[in-house]
């Protein structure tokens, strides 16, 4: 019964810092969704889902493609853990919202800003693998 206690509670603290992975995700979506840009793009963001930030075919927690670097030098998954997200959801929000911000700021390899891809409607990074 404590070895089932401990897998469980080690699950527990492996599954955290996913969850506020996915609200990274979850809110880059949204803000997409909520924007006026065509359906096209709206349904490419669907279809990248997580290769927004990681490459398609290799390992999400070690490898990310130039855009999730970026936006990993501005936000940490251990700084949302799931209870700050439930009890703060706004606040979470501002803050997940204020890194894609900064990391929009940083240039792609192609030479332009992660914004200016986004406002021209295109995916951010150019080695998503897919």
């Amino acid at each position: 019964m404590k070895r089932l206690a401990l897998v469980f509670g080690l699950f527990v603290c492996f599954a955290t810092p996913s969850f506020a992975i996915s609200e990274f995700g979850k809110q880059f979506k949204a803000h997409v969704m909520e924007s006026e840009a065509p359906d096209d793009f709206k349904k490419a963001v669907k279809k990248a889902n997580c290769y927004i930030c990681h490459v398609k075919g290799e390992d999400k927690d070690e490898v990310r493609n130039e855009y999730g670097v970026a936006v990993g030098k501005f936000l940490d998954a251990e700084d949302f853990p799931k209870d700050y997200i439930k009890k703060n959801p706004e606040e979470a929000k501002a803050k997940i919202l204020e890194g894609f911000k900064k990391a929009g700021e940083e240039k792609s390899k192609d030479g332009r800003t992660f914004a200016d891809k986004i406002k021209a409607h295109e995916l951010p990074a150019t080695d998503a693998g897919i």
